[in-house]
Formats: structure tokens, C-alpha cells, sequence
């Protein structure tokens, strides 16, 4: 799927992780795109993007940049706790939760707008046979927990148009030093060894140009305002046998020094995506593998660009 040509979009978040990779799709096609976002050593498209500095805690900016830009498509990316587990409880919920109230009161005054897709977390499952459902067991899945519970009143009382998707574990060329791939790429690359945990965490791998299409798809998709939906492959593998490929693959000479981390508090051991319904209710499936993924990511790895 795409995005038709001439469509205002508005993507919250433009200069993370994710954010970068669509927010470089979608300025090669034909839309108007304003971004929020801090700006990095990463440029983002000249000419092709109004990039505007946000802090999604503050209402009124919200509101102003929503009158602006008058979108038709809306992704929320913006989220504090993505790759640090510690983030404290109260900024979590400011930023992912009061910030979504924020998004989601300003686009409802605006009105005109078509899709908004709140992007979410795998982390919001926790033990899926849990019988609540959701069973968050970090700051951030739970302050995403309380973005995805609003996203669904703004739909229900307002009729405003919201899609949740939660990418599981993605991956990809300038993902953030800290994370797994990155950080075992780098030690690989410097003949460092690697302290992990025991490595039995099962996770559902997807690539990042995978969820960028999936991101796509979920909001141009008709008839699914309301929806949550899984961006995952429907396939796990071990943390650790990740790592070890990463290890083949780079032919890195250090030791994995596994069970020599503990495991998080809390740590839920499998997480896997339900591929086949969203597959059914927006057409899209993953397309790379994860050995195809992983040399993508080695292959532009490079120090400075795994510190963004």
C-alpha cells in the first residue's frame, strides 16, 4: 500500500529511530510531511520535510503545530523510555501518555483528520496469557498501556480515527548503541567479548524497513479505525541465538559471556506477533528475514551511527 499523492502528514517523533526511516520514505513520494523531533547528525530530507522542534507535554504548541499542519495522517512516534528500561515512572506517563491526551484532543478540535496511527509496544503484552490482557512490566509499556486506552476513548466517544500498532522487536541500520543488535555488532566489530543474559528470551525480530511498511499500510488501510494491531514476523528466536549469529556473521572474535547479566525484573521470556490477523486486516506481512536483516544492519554499521 502507499500513501496517495498530495496528502498532509504529521509524524511525531521523526528523528528517532523509526521516525527517520519513514519519515525518509514517505519525503520520497508525493506528500506534504511536517516532523517533531530533536535534530541529530542524521539529516533528515532537504526540501522535502517542515521539521518543527516540539515538546509533546505542552498542550498548547500541540495545538498550535495540529492547526498548522491540518494533517490527514497522523503517526505518533514521540515516546520517552524506548531504549532505556530506568526511565521514571512520572516521564513516562507525561511524555507517552499525557503527551498522546495532548495529540489526540488537538487533532479532534482540528477535525478533517483521516487516519491516526498511535504507534505502541510488544512490551504492553507481557505474559499474553495473562487475564487482563495487557500486563506491561516496565514504565514505558505501561505508560503506552495508558496511550493505547485513551487512543480507544478518542475512537469510541469522538469518532476520531485511531489505529494502535505495536512493532515487537525491531531492528535495523541506526538503532540506538544500548540496544542488543547494535551493541553486540559493535563488540563484535572490535573483537570485544559480550556479557548477556542466559539468552533464553524468545522475540519476535522484525526489520525495520518491514515496520515502516507495516506503519504505511496501517494507515491507509480501510475500515479498521479502532483496530490494534501486531508489526512482527510470527517467528521468534533466542536472544542468544541472535547474538551468535551476529557472531558468524561478523566473524567476531571475542567471547559471549552468557548468563553473566541478570535477568530484568520481571522479564517476560516469549513475545511473538499475531502476523496472520493483522495480515488479514491490512494486507501486510514482514518480507525480511533475519539473516538478510542482520547483514543489512552490519553492513551500515558504523560507531558513530549506532550512537544516535
Amino acid at each position: 500500500m502507499s500513501v496517495p499523492p498530495g496528502v498532509r502528514i504529521l509524524i511525531t517523533g521523526g528523528t528517532g529511530f523509526i521516525g527517520r526511516h519513514l519519515t525518509r520514505r514517505l519525503a520520497a513520494t508525493d506528500v506534504r510531511l511536517w516532523t517533531t523531533g530533536r535534530r541529530d547528525e542524521s539529516p533528515l530530507p532537504a526540501g522535502r520535510v517542515r521539521h518543527v522542534p516540539l515538546d509533546i507535554r505542552d498542550a498548547e504548541a500541540v495545538g498550535d503545530l495540529v492547526a498548522q499542519a491540518a494533517p490527514q495522517i497522523v503517526f505518533h512516534l514521540a515516546a520517552a523510555g524506548v531504549s532505556d528500561p530506568a526511565v521514571p515512572p512520572a516521564l513516562a506517563l507525561a511524555v507517552n501518555g499525557g503527551g498522546t491526551v495532548h495529540l489526540l484532543e488537538a487533532l479532534r478540535r482540528q477535525g478533517g483528520v483521516e487516519r491516526v496511527v498511535l504507534v505502541g509496544t510488544c512490551y504492553e503484552y507481557g505474559r499474553r496469557e495473562s487475564v487482563e490482557g495487557l500486563d506491561p512490566f516496565s514504565p514505558y509499556a505501561a505508560s503506552k498501556v495508558a496511550a493505547w486506552a485513551f487512543g480507544r476513548m478518542y475512537w469510541r466517544v469522538y469518532g476520531l480515527p485511531v489505529v494502535t500498532v505495536r512493532p515487537f522487536q525491531v531492528y535495523g541500520p541506526g538503532q540506538a548503541a544500548r540496544t542488543l543488535i547494535p551493541a553486540a555488532i559493535r563488540a563484535a566489530r572490535a573483537g570485544e567479548d559480550f556479557p548477556l543474559t542466559p539468552g533464553e528470551q524468545e522475540r519476535d525480530f522484525v526489520y525495520v524497513a518491514d515496520v515502516v511498511s507495516g506503519l504505511i499500510a496501517a494507515a491507509t488501510a480501510p475500515d479498521i479505525a479502532g483496530a490494534s494491531l501486531d508489526l512482527g514476523t510470527g517467528r521468534v528466536h533466542t536472544v542468544r541465538a541472535v547474538v551468535e549469529r551476529v557472531w558468524s556473521l561478523t566473524g567476531a572474535q571475542g567471547r559471549l559471556l552468557v548468563a553473566a547479566l541478570p535477568y530484568r525484573p520481571g522479564e517476560v521470556m516469549r513475545l511473538v506477533a499475531d502476523a496472520d490477523r493483522t495480515a488479514r486486516l491490512i494486507g501486510w506481512r514482514a518480507a525480511v528475514g533475519l539473516d538478510e536483516g542482520l547483514r543489512r544492519t552490519i553492513a551500515a554499521f558504523t560507531p558513530s551511527a549506532s550512537e544516535r
